[in-house]
């Protein structure tokens, strides 16, 4: 591979780690500090991305409206889901939340006329060439690119690291105050927790929301990198890579998950450069399955000989 190549790759596995660093920002919030065990994350990454695409293609509204009311969207939808599930046992609310993003992408593949169903219109595809999309999204990275004297790829780099950057410090000065220490309390000991007169139903309700619209960001930036995207893009096995991300870096600490996101981000792309027996016996489509076990390896190697991930804390384990 060349270096050019090599170069624009790397940027490309980034650009998606700071994605993931966004993404799994909100399960940090949800399970790392409040405890709640939410297998469903991935919805709210679709009702982001699918709501900002078909207001911006089919409703021709204004680029960064409609990403606000993507935002805004997959908040209510983490009210919709709390308030009937979240007075569930762990086990219960886990399972609960899987139906509730199978729901939401199943009817996302059936819908054809508003999504496309499971290939996508044309138009929906075309996003990226939408006189609204190019008028706004792309000015605005085209301004980065000539302010900052470079590429496309760099340009949204950085983009998305400063504002995955923005959100963890955002989430560790929230988890500094007195609603932060709440929510650590309710995961260790939420019985303890109402004893004191605090509301537990609302707290996680709150940390639901708040881990909801992080998730919905990360949705925007997965649309804005990619133009095309469809239900399929968002099946549970992305929940679970956040879950190896949150893991991976620690739990129960907002700066461990972009160093969780860039480790795995290497070993998902690093794979692909296994060409030396016996990874070369295995064609290409082996060798991208390959990548999975590779994690998993990683991921049980981490719960027998540090099940607090590479920077966490062994008190932050201290889960009922």
């Amino acid at each position: 591979m060349s270096t050019i190549a090599s170069f624009g790759f790397w940027s490309f596995v980034g650009i998606v780690a700071g994605i993931y660093t966004l993404f799994a920002l909100g399960v940090q919030v949800q399970f790392g500090f409040a405890g709640l065990l939410n297998f469903g994350h991935v919805a709210f990454m679709g009702i982001g991305a699918y709501t900002m695409a078909i207001l911006v293609v089919k409703e021709d509204m204004n680029m960064w409206a409609a990403a606000g009311c993507g935002v805004l969207l997959a908040m209510l939808g983490g009210v919709l889901l709390g308030l009937p599930t979240l007075r569930l046992r762990a086990d219960y609310f886990a399972i609960t939340t899987i139906a509730f993003s199978e729901i939401l992408r199943y009817v996302a593949t059936n819908e054809d006329r508003l999504t496309g169903g499971s290939q996508g219109t044309i138009n929906l595809a075309g996003i990226g060439k939408t006189a609204q999309y190019d008028d706004q999204w792309r000015s605005f990275l085209g301004s980065v690119e000539s302010g900052l004297h470079v590429g496309g790829d760099v340009a949204m780099l950085i983009v998305v690291w400063t504002v995955a950057l923005l959100a963890v410090v955002a989430v560790w000065l929230m988890m500094k105050t007195p609603w932060g220490r709440v929510l650590k309390s309710i995961r260790e000991d939420e019985d303890a927790a109402a004893s004191l007169g605090k509301n537990v139903f609302a707290y996680k309700l709150q940390a639901l929301v708040v881990g909801a619209a992080l998730g919905a960001i990360a949705g925007l930036f997965y649309a804005w990198q990619f133009s095309y995207f469809s239900p399929d893009d968002f099946a549970p096995l992305l929940t679970f890579f956040a879950w190896m991300i949150v893991i991976l870096g620690g739990l129960g600490k907002a700066w461990t998950v972009p160093v969780g996101a860039i480790v795995f981000g290497v070993i998902f792309a690093g794979t692909r450069f296994f060409d030396f027996p016996p990874f070369s016996l295995l064609d290409s489509t082996e060798r991208a399955y390959l990548r999975l076990i590779v994690i998993g390896l990683v991921i049980i190697g981490l719960m027998l000989f540090r099940p607090q991930g590479i920077f966490g804390s062994r008190r932050e384990m201290v889960l009922e």
